[in-house]
């Protein structure tokens, strides 16, 4: 599974909007308003990297009020479960 966080500008006017029509858009499993330069960002989760690029270049970037976008693809998730695992050092908590 490729996951991507996807920053997103849009028309100020447009941002609830925007994010509900991205929410529905197959391959985004979350979208979230936020503060800062960015309006929304989006949670892609995709097979391949092919899907990803239809998701978000074919699909996303043309939502109507989005004027920009910056994709960030992600390596590797590390969660709290596996932070403690990585540091362990063999004792039973």
């Amino acid at each position: 599974m490729i996951t991507a966080f996807v920053l997103i500008q849009t028309d100020s006017a447009r941002i609830p909007e925007c994010a509900e029509e991205i929410s529905e858009i197959e391959g985004i499993s979350e979208v979230y308003s936020v503060t800062g330069e960015w309006d929304l960002i989006a949670i892609a989760r995709v097979r391949r990297h092919e899907d990803l690029a239809d998701t978000i270049a074919n699909r996303l970037s043309k939502v109507q009020g989005v004027i920009g976008t910056t994709t960030q693809i992600a390596f590797r998730a590390y969660s709290k479960h596996d932070l403690d695992a990585a540091f362990s050092l063999g004792f039973d908590s």
